[in-house]
């Protein structure tokens, strides 16, 4: 069924409150499609995209797509479609949204550069999304050898309605038997990555080189499984040099290391494309379509040979040019050369960790009392010294050695003389008396405090409130303080 642009129009309005269609433009369907588009420009210059599915498989892809949009949409560093309502149809339902800014690419023409890192960089962030996301917008998700065993049934299918040659048949069951070649990590993959899906602005419409990518367009095959999937369009269109330069951007940015064996089973995907047309064709009954994929099938029999010879230079040239890579890298950076720069951080490759165990050296807390640096072996912790924290002359202490608070230090007025056992290590040759238990204190006793590096002393008392009927300007306001003046040993009271 082919609906006319008037008619999508008309859906757009029914679907998104507050649209008024002002202009609209269609676009030209092919046989086969899975929907029909068209663009819609409403009242307040608003650009919008209608989708309608022409089959009930593709009404079921949309409905899926937009619960992924909601959850992916803020995700990814570029755009893509977020659905703003629907509007039923037969098939099931047509999506309205936002226009995506950008202009489609053409791989066929997109040469290495900035455009072509651009590509590579965007592939990369969207096979970095977790799995997740997708699992839980009720996207399809296969492994390795779910997703070698899915394309085997597929091909025993096209075997069967007799369109596919020969050839090929034997070729491609030989591929999906060689179980090295399916040894992949699963990732998110968007699954119609072709160059009429992929929208990118240009600050100088003359220069290619000044394009970046804007936004990813058809999620409707979305799923986790084989990443060389992406890549299927882009070895079958691009030139080997901008290849290079699409892999070695998206290598850079993956999180995974992307595995040997991605570019042959990408060109395999890129092979079997038409089977799955063909399989597509025959369920929903387009005969024409049918016709059209088993000549395409038949054209390519004929060229796999030449293709696979070309293949094989690319991939020759492409070694030689890492390995001169390789060469010319080794030669700049001197592995011993002391200047040279340190390479750059790869969290996929192992490292040591910081600090080494068994290197760790405990903060010595007596060189930071003393006045004078000291040295301590290494491994071992020395405790703080606190028999005489408020002293005026820095007291040294036996490294390693663990010495208690003398609580009665602190609260004797005069100074305590040593038993006859020296603490060994002691800078003088008397020691202080083994600690005593704190003597209880009596009821407002006053407490001094001495402090460091002070020659004076002062008490304080206990707080005590004013009798009642004490005329003050505060009621209940404390006693005033006595503070008493204190001298020490040999020292010459001050006023």
């Amino acid at each position: 069924m082919t609906r006319s642009p008037l008619f999508l129009a008309a859906l757009a309005s029914s679907a998104v409150p507050g649209l008024d269609p002002v202009t609209v433009e269609g676009t030209a369907t092919r046989p086969g499609d899975l929907f029909e588009i068209a663009y819609v420009q409403d009242s307040q210059d608003r650009r919008w995209v209608v989708k309608c599915p022409a089959t009930p498989a593709a009404g079921a892809m949309l409905d899926d797509i937009a619960a992924l949009s909601g959850l992916l949409g803020r995700r990814l560093d570029v755009a893509m479609p977020m659905v703003r309502g629907f509007a039923p149809v037969p098939e099931g339902r047509a999506a309205v949204y936002l226009r995506v800014p950008g202009r489609p690419l053409d791989f066929a023409g997109l040469q290495p550069g900035r455009l072509a890192a651009e590509v590579g960089r965007t592939l990369a962030h969207i096979h970095n999304v977790e799995h997740l996301l997708f699992e839980e917008a009720g996207r399809p998700t296969y492994d390795a050898e779910a997703h070698r065993r899915r394309q085997l049934s597929e091909l025993d299918r096209a075997a069967a309605t007799g369109h596919v040659p020969t050839g090929l048949l034997t070729r491609w069951e030989h591929a999906l038997e060689d179980v090295s070649l399916w040894r992949f990590a699963p990732s998110a993959v968007h699954g119609t990555f072709t160059g009429a899906n992929v929208l990118a602005s240009f600050d100088d419409e003359d220069d290619s080189a000044t394009g970046r990518v804007r936004g990813v367009l058809a999620w409707e095959e979305s799923r986790i499984g084989d990443p060389a999937d992406d890549f299927a369009e882009l070895t079958r269109v691009a030139s080997p040099e901008t290849l290079d330069a699409v892999l070695e951007a998206y290598s850079q940015s993956r999180v995974e290391r992307p595995d040997v064996h991605l570019v042959r089973r990408a060109r395999l995907a890129a092979e079997m494309a038409p089977l799955r047309s063909l399989l597509h064709a025959l369920a929903s009954g387009r005969l024409e379509v049918v016709e059209r994929t088993a000549d395409e099938l038949r054209a390519l029999d004929t060229q796999v040979e030449a293709d696979d010879r070309r293949h094989a230079q690319e991939d020759a040239e492409r070694s030689e040019r890492t390995r001169a890579a390789r060469e010319r890298a080794e030669a700049v950076l001197d592995p011993d050369d002391p200047e040279r720069p340190e390479p750059a951080w790869d969290a996929t490759q192992p490292h040591t960790p910081f600090p080494m165990l068994g290197e760790t050296q405990a903060i010595s807390t007596t060189d930071l009392l003393d006045d004078e640096p000291r040295e301590a072996p290494l491994g071992e912790t020395q405790a703080i010294s606190t028999t005489h924290p408020l002293d005026d002359e820095p007291r040294e202490a036996p490294l390693g050695e663990t010495q208690a608070i003398s609580t009665t230090d602190l609260l004797d007025d005069e100074p305590r003389e040593a038993s006859s056992d020296a603490t060994p290590g002691h800078p003088t040759s008397e020691a202080p008396a083994a600690p005593e238990l704190v003597p209880e204190l009596e009821e407002s006793q006053p407490v001094p405090l001495v402090a460091p590096h002070a020659g004076d002393a002062f008490e304080i008392d206990e707080v005590e409130a004013l009798p009642d009927g004490v005329g003050d300007l505060h009621e209940g306001a404390s006693d005033f303080v006595p503070v008493s003046h204190r001298s020490r040993p040999g020292e010459d009271r001050r006023a």
